[in-house]
């Protein structure tokens, strides 16, 4: 995240048991944006459950975004993706004042989750981190004041966000800035936020030259 030009607050670095109350605590007194707090799920019996799970107060607003963006991230790790859930009775969801996620990484007491938690766990973390920046870059392209121009190349245009979240991933595979935002009810794709016209037709030719069909959006 830091890596990416983003200010990040750790409730805690250390091996040490915070209450839920205490890391809501320390977000809200942190003035942060949003709220990740990153668990192992379980379940009654052993390998009764599993896969990934994001939960949220309430299926509302951008911590809705942010929970299926890490969850359609963690899915391509090889989760099972489960979904989203309401859980509005958590005290770090309900007493967190900025949008808040809770993300089951998987269940701990499945044996196939444990193997992907331990073989995959870069891939993981990194599946979280891009998740959280998906919803930052979708937020951040659709509040552009309007006076600041950014140019972008649209690749994609889609009534079904799964279609769009397909292309997302087949650019970001290919190390293309690729990222999500919705608009008159259609799920766009772009890739790069330019200042510049002249690099934004950059980047439309080597899409163009790669197959892809585009046109420059601002």
């Amino acid at each position: 995240m830091e890596n990416n030009g983003v200010d990040v607050f750790y409730t805690r670095t250390e091996d040490v048991y915070q209450t839920p109350f205490q890391k809501a605590q320390a977000a809200n007194q942190s003035g942060a944006d949003f709220l990740v707090s990153m668990h192992r799920n379980s379940s009654p019996v052993a390998n009764q459950y599993g896969g990934v799970e994001t939960l949220v107060y309430e299926k509302s607003g951008q911590k809705v975004e942010m929970a299926e963006n890490i969850n359609s991230q963690l899915e391509q790790a090889g989760f099972r993706n489960i979904g989203v859930k309401e859980r509005p009775g958590l005290v770090i969801l309900r007493r967190s004042q900025m949008p808040a996620v809770l993300v089951e990484a998987g269940f701990i007491n499945n044996e196939e989750d444990n193997r992907l938690f331990d073989e995959e766990f870069d891939r993981i973390a990194q599946g979280i981190a891009n998740g959280i920046l998906e919803t930052i870059q979708e937020n951040s392209a659709a509040d552009v004041p309007e006076n600041d121009i950014f140019y972008r190349v649209q690749v994609g245009a889609f009534r079904d966000r799964n279609n769009a979240v397909r292309l997302r991933d087949e650019l970001e595979m290919k190390d293309y800035p690729a990222f999500i935002i919705m608009k008159d009810g259609l799920y766009l794709v772009q890739v790069g936020a330019f200042r510049n016209l002249g690099n934004a037709t950059r980047m439309e030719g080597i899409l163009r030259n790669a197959g892809y069909q585009t046109y420059i959006a601002t």
